[in-house]
């Protein structure tokens, strides 16, 4: 009796789940004619999301159709519309419009993440993101027709609202964009909107002397303390009532989970992520794990928790592939865990920041960092290459990258 596994989402996530579930297939000498794996997504492509800041996001994708042939993994293509768990069917709307259903025996939801947009005035209208490829994209057009526009303050400046790890990638970046489109001379102004009291709240005290040096350096302004009242087309509203002319405004201030992981009846966290146990399955829904930026995952027994990040999505696909086949399979599953923690800020010219553990020690700045963090942007968060082999070699959820 053939059985079904499957995966939604081609993120980091999903792209490890279906090559560590063929992985344990192959190993168990299962042929994929017994235990069907399928991988659930728009385009059979993987969005190299972490790399969206820079300019080109065109460029910025990897094909999966190749690999997931070469490990025998069914590719559908379509948006999941709807999960009945009770039933165990998901509904798919594929490109040409016509919904069909189909049954799982497991399933993985790794439908990833999205930008947090509140409800602020103008902002759905005005703002930009480095969030999806679309909206990079949308950005880099924008960035690419400053030239044709008239000479002002406004045109010259770009607001970033966010001070997190995406909004100090992508402002960092900006000088270096806006002097390739509007000249080496322009007189340029970025600032940084952050509601917290410091930049990079989340990176704690040791490396930010590094992040605000490189940010004095590159000459962006920063704004602590205050958040956005509104957006219009020609600049922003502090919530202190100032205002900063600009005709280019990021917004990078916060992630949710998909919005689809709301279709199933568990517990969430606040960030909208399902809650799983330590094999990444979900309490009270049988036959469901959930990994990357959709789950909430215990990565060690001292507390701390996955983040919304390519380091745990990809580790976290692993397991949640490899258990939900273990499952199918009737052998032992093996409990997520990933001991390591490791941050790489990339500040623009002002190279990078590399920091290893959840204290955040630094280890590495400047050209150095820079040169690691170009190596994990080009070669380690890329899928491995069509080769079966080495495609489910690399998918042994105890050897997926833990640096």
């Amino acid at each position: 009796m053939q059985q079904r596994l499957i995966i939604i989402g081609a993120g980091f996530a999903g792209m490890y789940a279906a090559l560590s579930a063929a992985r344990l297939r192959e190993a168990h000498g299962v042929p994929p004619d017994k235990l069907q794996i399928a991988l659930v997504s728009p385009e059979p492509t993987l969005v190299v999301r972490p790399r969206l800041y820079e300019p080109k996001p065109e460029t910025l994708t990897a094909p999966l159709g190749p690999v997931l042939k070469a490990i025998d993994v069914e590719y559908v293509q379509g948006r999941v519309e709807a999960i009945e768990t009770v039933s165990r069917l998901v509904e798919i709307i594929p490109a040409d419009g016509h919904p069909h259903s189909m049954t799982y025996d497991r399933l993985v939801v790794a439908t990833g993440s999205r930008l947090f947009r509140p409800n602020i005035p103008g902002l759905a209208e005005h703002a930009f993101s480095v969030d999806q490829l679309e909206d990079a994209i949308t950005l880099d057009h924008h960035l690419q027709g400053l030239a044709q526009r008239p000479k002002s303050d406004a045109r010259n400046t770009v607001v970033v609202a966010g001070g997190g790890f995406t909004g100090i990638e992508a402002a960092t970046e900006m000088p270096a964009r806006l002097r390739a489109v509007l000249g080496k001379d322009a007189k340029l102004r970025v600032v940084i909107v952050e509601r917290n009291d410091a930049i990079a709240p989340d990176m704690g005290p040791g490396p930010r002397p590094i992040i605000e040096t490189a940010l004095r350096d590159l000459g962006i302004e920063t704004r602590l303390g205050v958040g956005v009242a509104a957006v219009d087309a020609g600049g922003v509203t502090l919530a202190n009532g100032d205002r900063i002319d600009s005709e280019t405004v990021i917004w990078a201030a916060g992630m949710r989970a998909a919005p689809l992981t709301a279709q199933i009846p568990a517990e969430r966290d606040n960030f909208g992520r399902l809650v799983v146990d330590r094999d990444l399955r979900i309490p009270g829904v049988p036959g469901v794990f959930a990994t990357g930026d959709a789950a909430k995952a215990a990565i060690d027994d001292f507390g701390n928790f996955a983040l919304m990040s390519c380091q745990h999505a990809t580790r976290m696909g692993a397991f949640a592939g490899n258990n939900a086949a273990a499952e199918l399979l009737g052998v032992p599953t093996t409990p997520y865990h990933q001991k390591a923690y490791v941050t790489c800020l990339d500040l623009g010219a002002a190279g990078a920041v590399f920091t290893r553990g959840w204290d955040r020690k630094v280890e590495m700045v400047g050209a150095e960092a820079k040169k690691t963090k170009h190596e994990i942007n080009t070669v380690w968060i890329y899928p491995p290459r069509a080769d079966r082999a080495a495609a489910l070699t690399s998918a042994n959820p105890e050897r997926v990258t833990d640096l």
